[in-house]
């Protein structure tokens, strides 16, 4: 089969198309041929060098990519023979393996697809979709909410978008350049700014009054997390989900004073590790966020953004994710 391997940490050229044998299941795993392979933002840093943190450092050479959707084509001892032939997606946890045209996971692991959900789709919401699933579980948003979403036109943003207006929102959102201002006003956004430009804040204020927010969604930190921040309501939610305005560990998660945090009474809070593991009774529970998102998806609530490139490409999706050149969730098809 062809895969991507990493020999050597460093830039996205380091990501080679490779011909390597094929994966075989072992007991209690089955094999999937792939058709979509997710790319995270994860997966960029990992690649030019060790995070630390939650991430472990892969050994080398590596295969990345940790999500994957297609058709099992084998099954390990122990596992039924019913599953061959099946349409399913995996996230396979911190086990590289996904930029491949066939990886293994265990069964456990597995999501059956109906016929309604794409591969593609399916890989999108897997790992991207289940984290916004948890986000949405710091908070309950109804018609009386104005949101704001930044990085709108992500993975992430864009399926919070959607699930705000599913709930009676009114949503904002904010992403850079024109052509994704565009895509967000397509998800249904009362109002996209594009804050690559000046004066983006003065927009929403024109249109809601001085602190129209009761929510901000962020995952980019920095000055543009601070300056959403100062968008809200007394009262209001800010709710953090990353900070890459500078790349993965080097960014700013976005923080008012604490006497302005106090005064306006804002409750701020980073929803990454921890709280969200607490909020759900544990990592082990992170299973029923990816049926969450899945089945948003399988009743059309949900439809997620893809950007599209083919496996050989990796290194270019690597590229334009790294220089957010992207629009919704990076997908590789082999």
């Amino acid at each position: 089969m062809h895969a991507i391997r990493l020999h050597t940490f460093g830039p996205p050229e380091n990501l080679r198309y490779e011909e390597v044998p094929d994966p075989e299941p072992g007991p209690g795993q089955v094999r999937i041929a792939v058709a979509a392979a997710g790319v995270h933002v994860v997966d960029t840093a990992l690649r030019a060098g060790p995070v630390g943190g939650r991430f472990p450092t892969p050994e080398l050479p590596t295969i990345p990519g940790r999500e994957v959707a297609g058709t099992i084509d084998a099954v390990g001892e122990g596992v039924a023979v019913s599953w061959l032939g099946r349409r399913v997606v995996a996230h396979l946890g911190m086990v590289p393996g996904g930029y491949a045209e066939r990886a293994v996971t265990a069964v456990a692991n597995l999501h059956p697809l109906p016929d309604e959900v794409s591969e593609d789709q399916a890989v999108a919401m897997v790992g991207t979709g289940r984290m916004t699933m948890g986000i949405l579980r710091f908070t309950e948003l109804g018609p009386g909410d104005t949101v704001l979403v930044l990085a709108a036109a992500g993975g992430i943003g864009g399926l919070l978008v959607q699930y705000a207006k599913h709930r009676g929102a009114t949503v904002i959102g904010a992403a850079g350049g024109p052509a994704k201002a565009d895509a967000v006003r397509g998800l249904g956004a009362d109002l996209a700014v594009d804050y690559a430009q000046e004066g983006w804040a003065d927009r929403v204020r024109a249109a809601y009054g001085d602190r129209p927010l009761s929510h901000v969604f962020e995952g980019v930190g920095g000055e543009l997390g601070v300056t959403a921040m100062r968008l809200l309501a007394p009262g209001g939610v800010h709710l953090t989900y990353g900070y890459v305005s500078a790349g993965i560990g080097h960014g700013e998660q976005a923080a008012l004073p604490e006497k302005e945090l106090a005064e306006r009474e804002i409750v701020s809070q980073s929803v990454l590790g921890p709280p969200l593991f607490e909020k759900i009774g544990g990592p082990e529970n992170l299973r029923v966020l990816e049926e969450e998102s899945l089945a948003h998806v399988a009743a059309g609530t949900l439809t997620p953004l893809v950007h599209h490139f083919p496996l050989a490409d990796a290194a270019a999706a690597h590229r334009a994710l790294e220089s957010r050149a992207t629009i919704g969730k990076v997908v590789l098809i082999p």
